[in-house]
């Protein structure tokens, strides 16, 4: 009797597990391939899927998702119940072992020629009237920074004539895996984290009808919902500064034009040591909000940064207002302590409802107690060590940050209370889009108590690798000429007021390292991106925001820092796509619907970016956050790109006779036929309203002394283009001395308005 071995029985069990796999492999690709995939991914990564009772069970649709990896729809065949068919680039697959991966995952391929292209549509199309399921990625290429691109037209060619629907996805966190761009490569950097949690966002079915705008606004907005939803795993600010204040260490990290220069190691143990001194001889425990009246300097870096590290909530004031604007502020949030130097403070006169407190006073109660450990602590002590000493590992998201007061160009300034996660998104944001990093020296001429200057040249400067040098006054532009050629700066933010200075007074070998100009706050004339180049060699880009979303909102990718390949990512006259993370609408302001492309329209934002409200005055609050949705107040449309452009303010337009007259259109005309040849930057025009019985509104120009008959002016506006309706009446034109402005630099709309009203003897309503 033969007896058969251990070992026979094993090869035995090893031929049969052969021919089956081989046989799998032949019969069925899709079972041998996708079932080692599954086992793999179910190890690398942890899935969850919201909203999956809107995924159809049965019945033809098309996903639709963002694409930020080389693995997206993989990862989304994985996390779904039902077989998905995916559109792919022919082009990756042209070896004999690549198309029978793609046979196994059914995906239909289309290469880069009509009739390619031709034959795949043609191909979805049918699956779809069979029922499948038909998966796309309609941005067409993977993102390189996170952000949502414009959509292909293929997928109306895909549904035409089908009873699919088109489900909207947002699949998030694959940004900063080695299948993604960040970093600025893919496959070639270090995997960060294992087992990354994934998270697959299902929209509500929409119809194949549904405009391609609409579906890329579904999408994004899936996308902004969950970037909020994560928003506890942006970094704390202060953490961050530690590390690369440290990375940094006795190389500058910040400079200003009083001529402090600092390095990061030192710069943080001074922090560490003002901390110390305001725990113990100036703050009490429970004082939450604590005022801070500096320029933007090397001063203003370290009382800030302090009290973020202390857990305070920091309030910069605006100098440039009157007593009682600031004592409104300060009371607004129950201010006890005003932090501020006797060098700056002896320049003013303000008579304040707190303690001021001048940090000249705290250096002599820096013991050398506070130094050595402040030492230590800077330089020895692990960082998260430090993070728990700080309390820093306490830090929630939604925790407040700092409270950032308007500019009151309306009325009194309302404070807005922005939290960690709020300015940390910005950061992250920024990172992505502008590429900040060590290499980079930020110019900071924006206050701290400017949304952007705190945002941007504090927090983004301080936390990304950059180095920041500071000068109190953006309009000195010999000064900040000198700064910017001294440390060879590679970023300046602005208005286009600055950069007409600039134009003027700075010579061309002083801006030559500059790399990164965005501009804001006002429209960038088409001249100023020509003549700003042809003198400097940086192309300007327009950004938008506003202090309310932390502040920024959407920017066009600066030239240099572009990484856009099969899609552009800039477009001048538009002021950029939203930052990843962040969803923009457009909506009728009577009836709350959306508009159609390119259609005028109130602009909401929404994302993580969306402040927690205004201090102390919930119905403004609730009046301002719809569902999420921030109401700007900014007229604007978005074009069949992605790229938001806004054309006026909802306060600055008059309801007359049914239609919306722009103030700032009729402003643009009269500011050119005003001009006269001056040379100067002092604003001419205002247009603002007042009460009219029959009409509603009555258009009124406030204007510098001109020599220019008013008729004439008319006929100007008449010249120009300008309707009827948009026309002033002759006796509506008021000559003043001076057009009100605020101390930002900004209108003074309310002041204008009652101006107005008192010059025509018009009651208030």
């Amino acid at each position: 009797m033969h007896i058969v071995s251990g070992w026979q029985i094993a090869l035995g069990i090893i031929a049969v597990l052969v021919v089956v796999a081989v046989a799998t492999a032949i019969l069925s690709p899709r079972i041998f391939v996708r079932a080692p995939f599954r086992v793999l991914l179910a190890l690398l990564y942890r899935r969850r899927v919201v909203g999956l009772e809107n995924f159809p069970r049965e019945g033809g649709a098309v996903v639709v998702s963002n694409h930020v990896s080389w693995i997206d729809g993989i990862l989304i065949l994985w996390m779904l119940p039902r077989n998905v068919r995916f559109l792919v680039d022919g082009e990756n697959f042209g070896s004999g072992f690549r198309r029978y991966q793609a046979d196994a995952f059914d995906t239909i391929l289309m290469k880069n020629n009509p009739k390619s292209i031709g034959r795949a549509l043609k191909t979805a199309r049918e699956g779809l009237i069979a029922g499948d399921v038909i998966g796309l990625f309609p941005e067409g290429t993977i993102s390189r920074n996170g952000q949502l691109q414009a959509f292909k037209p293929g997928l109306r060619n895909i549904v035409k004539g089908t009873d699919a629907v088109i489900v909207p996805m947002w699949l998030d966190g694959m940004w900063g895996s080695i299948f993604s761009y960040s970093g600025g490569k893919l496959f070639f950097k270090w995997p960060k984290q294992w087992r990354r949690q994934l998270t697959l966002y299902i929209g509500k079915p929409l119809a194949t009808s549904t405009p391609l705008e609409r579906v890329r606004s579904e999408v994004a907005a899936l996308g902004a919902a969950a970037t909020i939803e994560h928003r506890s795993n942006f970094p704390v600010l202060a953490s961050r500064v530690i590390r690369v204040w440290r990375t940094r260490g006795r190389g500058m990290q910040a400079a200003d034009s009083m001529g402090q220069e600092i390095g990061g190691r030192e710069l943080l143990t001074r922090v560490l040591a003002l901390r110390r001194v305001l725990r113990r001889e100036v703050l009490q425990e429970d004082e939450e909000y604590v005022g801070v009246l500096l320029p933007p300097s090397v001063g203003g870096v370290v009382v800030n940064v302090a009290l973020t590290m202390d857990r305070r909530v920091s309030a910069n004031l605006n100098y440039t207002v009157s007593s009682d604007v600031l004592n409104h502020c300060i009371d607004d949030v129950k201010i006890k302590h005003v932090l501020t130097s006797e060098r700056f403070i002896s320049k003013m006169n303000f008579d304040l409802d707190a303690e001021v407190v001048k940090l000249e006073s705290l250096r002599d109660k820096v013991t050398s107690m506070d130094k050595a450990i402040a030492f230590i602590q800077a330089n020895l002590i692990p960082a998260k060590m430090l993070d728990w000493i700080l309390g820093l590992n306490r830090v929630d998201g939604d925790d407040l940050l700092t409270v950032i007061f308007t500019s009151g160009s309306t009325g009194m300034p309302k404070g807005v209370l922005l939290s960690n996660a709020n300015i940390s998104h910005n950061v992250d944001a920024i990172e992505r889009a502008v590429h900040l990093d060590s290499h980079d020296t930020v110019l900071g001429v924006l206050p701290f108590f400017h949304s952007f200057g705190y945002s941007v040249t504090l927090w983004a400067a301080m936390t990304l690798g950059p180095r920041g040098v500071y000068h109190f006054n953006p309009l000195d532009a010999k000064q900040v000429g000198k700064l910017a050629e001294k440390y060879k700066a590679t970023v300046l933010l602005g208005t286009p007021t600055f950069l007409r200075g600039y134009m003027r007074r700075v010579k061309p070998e002083q801006f030559q390292t500059l790399d990164v100009v965005v501009v804001g706050a006002e429209k960038m004339p088409t001249d100023l991106f020509e003549s700003f180049e042809q003198k400097f060699g940086s192309r300007p880009v327009e950004g938008y925001g506003t202090t309310e979303l932390s502040p920024l909102v959407s920017v066009n990718i600066p030239p240099s820092r572009s990484q856009a390949v099969w899609q552009i990512d800039r477009l001048e006259g538009s002021v950029g796509r939203p930052l990843p993370g962040v969803a923009a609408r457009v909506v009728d302001p009577d009836t709350n619907h959306d508009s159609g492309v390119g259609e005028d329209g109130l602009l909401l934002i929404t994302g993580p970016n969306v402040m927690r409200g205004y201090a102390n005055l919930p119905e403004k609050t609730k009046d301002s956050l719809h569902d999420g949705w921030y109401v700007t107040g900014d007229i604007a449309h978005i074009d069949s790109e992605g790229f938001i452009h806004i054309t006026g303010r909802l306060s600055r337009f008059s309801k007359i006779g049914g239609e919306m007259v722009p103030h700032v259109r009729i402003e643009e005309e009269l500011a050119k036929l005003l001009n006269e040849g001056h040379d100067d930057e002092a604003v001419r025009v205002c247009v603002t309203a007042v009460p009219d019985e029959k009409k509603g509104e009555r258009l009124v120009v406030l204007h510098l002394p001109t020599s220019r008959p008013i008729d004439e002016l008319c006929k100007g506006l008449k010249d120009a283009g300008l309707p009827n309706l948009f026309i002033p009446s002759q006796d509506s034109f008021l000559e003043v001395e001076a057009i009100p402005m605020l101390g930002t630099g900004k209108l003074d709309l309310k002041g204008a308005r009652e101006l107005a009203l008192e010059r025509l003897g018009v009651a208030k309503t």
